[in-house]
């Protein structure tokens, strides 16, 4: 093992889980991936390979270091196989608090050795995870978007009792498998990016089920939209840049009542009834039925294709 490379135990095979194992074995890291369930293993290894050779065929990766980490990659057949060897252990289960704090403390009694054990959670905060670990400051949350193997952000959410030395140490590691991390500060249901995903897809519910706009139209809308200009920007940048050289102060002078007027009209409902799930998954189903075969790597073939034009304009 290469002096840069990290030995990596993904706990957990479902997509998150093997979106890391993918982008790990495609840096061409040693993977270890475990789950309860082995059929579900079987299946995972096949499309953790898959994924990381289409790292390669989307210029994401180098095809002989993909082939290296896939040479490497194993399966555990229990969490001491697993995760015993392993310097960083991931755990990427459901998004069940009293199953995570579970694994975490049965990943404590195993992997003794490792530098650090985070959660991929995306809402759960890290200190409850951890509440069962003796070692608590090797615990907190590296929380990724999907696929984890193709968008960059991930949000690390050290929680009170992690070790600031282990918290740079692991963002280091993210840095080195082409991550950019950023940390949040305070903890809070959903971190920061699911927060305001949630958000906006809470209009995106509401606008769809009221008639105002097409499934499809309104995806488009938005990707084409404020999504497209939040990538090369961010929401706060994008509004400063909006009024020219006056600024966000500008923007508001300018702005702030329409942006009111919207507010005031926005939805605040916090439940989704059951009515409302059918109608909504009936829409969604119906707009990319037989579909998503085919979408699916169109669309991943398009986000490689956002991240290299975000990158090659750095470097302009």
């Amino acid at each position: 093992m290469a002096d840069a490379q990290v030995r990596v135990a993904v706990v957990g095979a479902g997509s998150v889980g093997r979106g890391w194992a993918a982008l790990c074995v495609a840096h061409g890291w040693p993977v270890s991936l475990y789950d309860v369930e082995m059929n579900a293993l079987l299946d995972a290894k096949e499309e953790v390979v898959a994924r990381a050779r289409s790292l390669s065929l989307l210029k994401r990766a180098d095809a002989n270091t993909v082939e290296t980490g896939i040479s490497s990659l194993h399966l555990g057949r229990s969490l001491l196989e697993g995760c015993g060897q392993a310097q960083w252990v991931i755990e990427a289960g459901p998004e069940d608090l009293g199953t995570k704090q579970k694994m975490f403390e049965a990943v404590e009694s195993v992997a003794g050795g490792a530098r650090a054990v985070t959660s991929s959670s995306s809402g759960l905060a890290p200190s409850d995870i951890a509440a069962r670990c003796r070692r608590k400051g090797r615990c907190f949350t590296t929380h990724p978007l999907n696929p984890p193997e193709l968008i960059p952000l991930v949000e690390v959410v050290p929680g009170p009792d992690a070790d600031k030395a282990t918290v740079e140490l692991v963002k280091g590691w993210l840095y080195a498998l082409g991550r950019i991390p950023v940390v949040i500060r305070k903890q809070v249901p959903g971190a920061v990016a699911n927060r305001i995903a949630a958000a906006v897809w809470r209009e995106a519910i509401d606008l769809v089920l009221n008639g105002v706009i097409d499934i499809d139209d309104l995806d488009r809308a938005i990707s084409l939209g404020p999504a497209l200009g939040w990538a090369a920007a961010g929401p706060h940048l994008t509004y400063h840049l909006a009024a020219g050289n006056r600024g966000v102060a500008g923007f508001l002078q300018r702005l702030l009542q329409t942006f009111e007027t919207i507010w005031d009209d926005l939805p605040t409902w916090s439940r989704l009834e059951p009515e409302q799930q059918r109608r909504l998954i009936h829409m969604i189903e119906r707009t990319y039925k037989e579909q998503v075969d085919v979408i699916k790597p169109a669309r991943d073939k398009r986000l490689a294709g956002i991240l290299w034009g975000l990158e090659r304009s750095k470097e302009a």
